[in-house]
This record gives C-alpha cells, sequence and structure tokens, in this order.
C-alpha cells in the first residue's frame, strides 16, 4: 500500500531516506536494510513509525512467543524481522534465552513490493529463522481469501496511515485478519486531518487507546481490539 513517493527535500532527512542502506540494533542483533526510493517510493526506505514499533516491542516485553503475528505494508521488512527475532525470545531471572517457541510471522505489501522485502528478510533472518516469516502480497481489501479470518494474534502496521483514499480497504482488512483476541498495534506520525478520519473510523468498529507517544520522533502508537474486549498482552 505505501508505492506513492514523497515529494523529494533536501536536509538530514531526506539524505537518510535516499541513502542505499540503513543499519539497526534490535533483539541483540544488528539489521541492515537495503533502500531504493527511486524505484520504488515510500515502500523501500524505513520511516521513524517502524522503528518507533520496533523499539516498543522489545522495551515492553511483549511475548511474542508461539504468536501468529502479520505486519500490513511492510515496505523494508525492518517490523517483520524484529518481530520474528523477539518472537525467539525467553527472559529467566538472569538473562535472555532462546524460545524453541518462535512466533510465526506473515510479512504482507503489495506485489510491486515483495522481491525487494523478501530480499530484506532472507539477508537479516539467521537461517533457522527464515521458516517463521513468510513474504506475502497483500492489496488491502482485495487480497483476503488467501489470509485466514481472525487467524492472527497480533496485526501491526506502521505508518500505514497517510492515503485516504485506503482507508475504507484497510479497515475491511483489520475486520477480516481480527478476531475478539487480536491486538492490533498502529504506530503513525498524525501528519494530517485525514490521518485523524481513520482513528474515527477504526474507534467506531474497535475499541482504541493510545499506549505509547515518542516525543522525539513525533509518533504515536495506537493499540486497537474489537468491542470492549482489554487484552494487556
Amino acid at each position: 500500500m505505501a508505492l506513492v513517493p514523497y515529494e523529494e527535500g533536501g536536509g538530514w532527512a531526506a539524505r537518510q531516506l535516499h541513502s542505499p542502506s540503513a543499519t539497526f540494533h534490535f533483539a541483540s542483533r544488528t539489521i541492515r536494510l537495503q533502500q531504493d526510493w527511486r524505484r520504488l517510493g515510500v515502500a523501500a526506505v524505513v520511516w521513524d513509525a517502524a522503528v518507533v514499533l520496533c523499539a516498543y516491542l522489545e522495551m515492553e516485553g511483549i511475548d511474542l512467543r508461539d504468536r501468529s503475528v502479520i505486519e500490513l505494508g511492510a515496505g523494508t521488512g525492518l517490523l517483520g524481522i524484529v518481530v520474528t527475532l523477539l518472537g525467539t525470545w525467553t527472559v529467566s531471572v538472569s538473562r535472555v534465552l532462546l524460545s524453541p517457541l518462535g512466533a510465526h510471522v506473515t510479512i504482507t505489501d503489495r506485489e510491486a513490493a515483495l522481491e525487494f522485502l523478501e530480499s530484506n528478510v532472507q539477508a537479516n533472518l539467521p537461517p533457522e529463522l527464515r521458516p517463521r516469516a513468510v513474504v506475502k502480497e497483500l492489496t488491502w481489501g482485495k487480497d483476503l481469501d488467501n489470509f485466514p479470518p481472525g487467524g492472527f494474534d497480533f496485526v501491526l502496521g506502521a505508518d500505514i496511515v497517510y492515503l485516504e483514499e485506503t482507508f475504507a480497504e484497510l479497515l475491511q482488512t483489520l475486520e477480516h485478519l481480527c478476531s475478539e483476541r487480536t491486538v492490533i498495534l498502529l504506530s503513525c506520525r498524525i501528519r494530517y486531518e485525514r490521518d485523524l478520519k481513520f482513528l474515527k473510523m477504526l474507534r467506531e468498529r474497535f475499541s482504541v487507546s493510545e499506549v505509547h507517544y515518542d516525543s522525539s520522533k513525533d509518533v504515536h502508537i495506537y493499540k486497537a481490539q474489537r468491542g470492549t474486549h482489554k487484552d494487556d498482552f
């Protein structure tokens, strides 16, 4: 869903977006991602919302072991990669150990972004974890028969709320993927009045709360669940 390039500009942020690669450290690993702004636009660069959501999942110690997770609009794949890595962790009193019960992660985007996404995922996961991360095409509102209804414990999205013409399809997709137990986590920067419109639409179908705000990056993380159901992870 993230294939519309933003206008090019100057400054540090623009240089970061146009860099051919980006490096991060999560889950005790260095993650090196390729970027390709000129070929795929915003689908092929790392946005702050993905970084903030990765940090939130790690800092909060959210248990992803043996959970079924799907990411929407994955772009470079940073979030899906980090979730796969974090999904192998179990915490003891004194240290972090690898758990045999890893997360099952489905990392999705539109067809045009899949080859690029797959290359980043394969390059950053150790061989033993690659079978737990599946890259799959998902155009919101159109490929839903390829995904089990209510089949996921977590639905994640980073900076996917910005095109008003996709809001209805995104909401339809969330409703299809979610059961009563599903936790949706959406990380986003509120740039426009229309972004608030989507949050209003979301609140008409789900119980929504803001669970984190990164003031340094102006990124909000919202949790949504069906009805009044609450899950503290």
